[in-house]
């Protein structure tokens, strides 16, 4: 029986250029994908509270839109006039409990699960471990949290339909963009601010109180912004529900508006999401360490 040679028994030692090369290779893919990653384990977190996203996405425009047509609707027998335009109320009011249930719906995701990932479960730096950047995991929270916005605004979009309050359906499809673009221009911002949050003393509990509920109430959800006194209009003037309903309307029943006008909304609304995220990534690179 012969010995192995010393060539198939000697070991060649890989370099550390080598090492640092094939490293680097491994982690090209988790860079460049490294969003979607997130994206991915944020969905799949869903699914803990996944039958309350089904019937709250079914449920509640059903509730909503049952209590206006056959109940509240049924009272008002005068037509709302708005820019010298008149719909009934439930047309009026449709666009606007559209974009308060994508916004509603941001204030779940950009809230206690941004806290959790860096106070509870913590799970933000362990993603940072990775070759996952801070603007990643921002970006893959971002992402799944709209996964979530665009069923919720889909369903009431098909509920609006059904219920007859979309009058121009072919234009109307439209709210379900900028329902995403009204819960992401609350919530990117949110999340920014949950993201600074230490120690929780209920500010999740002030935010909806103080601010959700405000904003709902005196953004012309139930009736013309132009009603409220002056010192009360402002609300919905810095309120991103406001811009996206008014966009709403216009799209659903074709509510007289100038360009510029329109181009103020959607600006605002980019503005507030953008700006979120530019602070919102500042603070996850602050609090990774990164």
């Amino acid at each position: 029986m012969s010995l192995p040679s010393e060539d198939a028994t000697t070991r060649v030692q890989p370099t550390l250029d080598e090492l640092r090369a094939e490293a680097m290779q491994w982690g090209r893919k988790p860079r460049a994908l490294g969003t979607w990653y997130v994206t991915e384990h944020m969905v799949r977190a869903m699914r803990a509270y996944g039958w309350t996203i089904i019937v709250g996405a079914l449920g509640q425009p059903i509730l909503y839109l049952l209590g206006l047509a056959v109940g509240l609707a049924a009272l008002i027998d005068a037509p709302i006039t708005q820019n010298g335009v008149e719909v009934s109320y439930l047309v009026f009011v449709a666009p606007a409990l559209l974009m308060t249930a994508a916004i509603s719906v941001a204030s779940e995701e950009f809230s206690y699960p941004v806290m959790a990932g860096f106070k509870w479960r913590r799970y933000f730096f362990g993603f940072s471990a990775t070759g996952l950047s801070p603007g990643q995991i921002a970006g893959g929270v971002i992402a799944g949290a709209s996964a979530r916005i665009i069923v919720v605004v889909v369903a009431y979009y098909l509920f609006l339909w059904l219920f007859q309050a979309v009058p121009n359906p072919e234009t109307g499809w439209l709210t379900i963009p900028i329902g995403l673009l009204a819960g992401l221009a609350f919530g990117i911002p949110y999340m920014a601010y949950a993201a600074s949050i230490t120690d929780d003393k209920g500010q999740v509990a002030l935010v909806q109180r103080f601010i959700f509920m405000p904003m709902f109430l005196f953004s012309g959800t139930f009736y013309p912004l132009a009603t409220l006194p002056l010192w009360l209009q402002w609300i919905g003037w810095v309120s991103p529900l406001w811009h996206a309903t008014e966009l709403g309307r216009v799209a659903t029943y074709g509510l007289p508006m100038d360009p510029f006008a329109i181009v103020v909304h959607v600006g605002y609304l980019l503005l507030l999401s953008i700006g979120g995220y530019v602070i919102g990534r500042r603070i996850f690179q602050r609090r990774l360490g990164a």
